[in-house]
């Protein structure tokens, strides 16, 4: 059985350190630990790394696209391996969670969501596996939009490579330990 885990986020430099860019950061840890290097995938649109994760065959996506648009490349992705939607992990920043929590569940809405909107729509299902990443909501009057596409703030870094070393511990588990012990182990 092969899994495919999917980090959302938007390409490119510009977006790199932002908060709506955290599925990338913990698919790269997942991609050091299998002791991979990303690598394009054209009939998907995706840059991928393939290996052994948890004992599993694991498939690390991420879309080339922004985040709007990634439901078509990873629905790609998923095809061209045989994946699927009940063993896809998609990681995902989330604002209804405080920053340095987590959440893992499977299925669901989008809840405003444009990556999610996106892959919901593209697989024709919400019945995947989250890594919802907590990131708290904006202070004050600054929009949502503004809030995730700006980087984290220097309390956040303090803490963000403990976050994202959490998230990816959570990945690992779910696939080799099942939902409910992970939910158990990091659901707070």
């Amino acid at each position: 059985m092969t899994w495919l885990v999917a980090g959302l986020g938007n390409p490119g430099p510009a977006y790199a350190a932002t908060r709506h860019n955290v599925g990338y950061l913990v698919t790269d840890v997942l991609a050091a630990r299998m002791g991979g290097r990303w690598k394009s995938h054209k009939q998907s649109r995706t840059d991928v790394v393939e290996g052994r994760l948890a004992g599993e065959r694991v498939v690390l996506g991420r879309s080339r696209s922004y985040m709007n648009e990634s439901g078509g490349p990873l629905k790609a992705l998923a095809g061209f391996f045989d994946i699927e939607p009940a063993q896809v992990v998609v990681i995902h920043d989330e604002l209804d969670i405080d920053f340095g929590q987590l959440r893992i569940k499977l299925g669901g809405g989008d809840n405003g969501h444009n990556g999610l909107k996106s892959l919901r729509s593209s697989l024709g299902t919400g019945d995947f596996h989250r890594v919802r990443v907590g990131i708290g909501r904006p202070p004050g009057q600054q929009t949502v939009h503004d809030f995730v596409l700006k980087p984290w703030s220097s309390t956040e870094k303090k803490e963000l490579d403990l976050n994202v070393e959490e998230a990816a511990d959570s990945v690992e588990s779910l696939i080799s330990r099942g939902l409910e012990a992970t939910q158990s182990a990091f659901n707070r």
